[in-house]
């Protein structure tokens, strides 16, 4: 005998909400935003960062500039248009990373500070918590551990940034970490001394 197809019914209010979301992992999701030039210290803050709140037992993402330009990004170059680009698509994959709940710590150079304020008007109060990670230039440059810097100099790489391209120092970030002048561990302290209360 052949049955007849089952039907569910399903209201509309019963969409399920980013409040669901953090409430199954419960956490308050967000995103830290690491900005600064290469060499600053962005993705080893980032890194560590990630392994503390992972230690918490908090659900996390990790989003890499360096990481997305061989993938999601690897069609852009460094024009002002397509740095801005490039952080628009950062900050919307990140979006959709805290809607489904996640604590995302974002490593960008993101030079551009209409770019970055345009970032945090995707997210909700306190979901947005900037971190400047600011080291001078010369220091910056002195450890140039992938030799960007030496490339530039050389006419190599055209644009980068603090050499042929400017950086716009955040005028309204939440940290403000000087990785010449700190140890990584009390840039961590201080950055967790300025997030939202991460468990629900």
């Amino acid at each position: 005998m052949k049955r007849e197809p089952v039907q569910i019914a399903v209201e509309k209010s019963a969409t399920i909400q980013p409040s669901d979301r953090a409430r199954i992992k419960e956490q308050r999701p967000f995103v830290v935003w690491l900005t600064g030039i290469s060499g600053a210290g962005k993705s080893t803050l980032a890194n560590l960062l990630e392994q503390t709140l992972h230690a918490q037992g908090l659900h996390t993402a990790l989003l890499d500039g360096d990481s997305l330009r061989l993938g999601l990004n690897k069609d852009l170059g460094f024009s002002d248009t397509d740095r801005g680009e490039n952080i628009r698509r950062i900050s919307e994959v990140a979006k959709l990373m805290v809607d489904a709940g996640l604590v995302v710590i974002v490593a960008s150079i993101s030079p551009i500070r209409a770019a970055r304020e345009a970032a945090r008007k995707l997210f909700g109060k306190n979901e947005f918590i900037e971190v400047f990670v600011d080291a001078p230039l010369e220091v910056a440059e002195a450890r140039d551990v992938k030799g960007l810097y030496a490339l530039a100099r050389q006419g190599a790489i055209h644009q980068f940034t603090g050499i042929g391209s400017v950086y716009e120092p955040p005028t309204h970030h939440e940290v403000h970490v000087r990785t010449a002048q700190m140890s990584e561990q009390d840039c961590i302290d201080l950055i967790l001394e300025n997030l939202p209360t991460p468990v629900l």
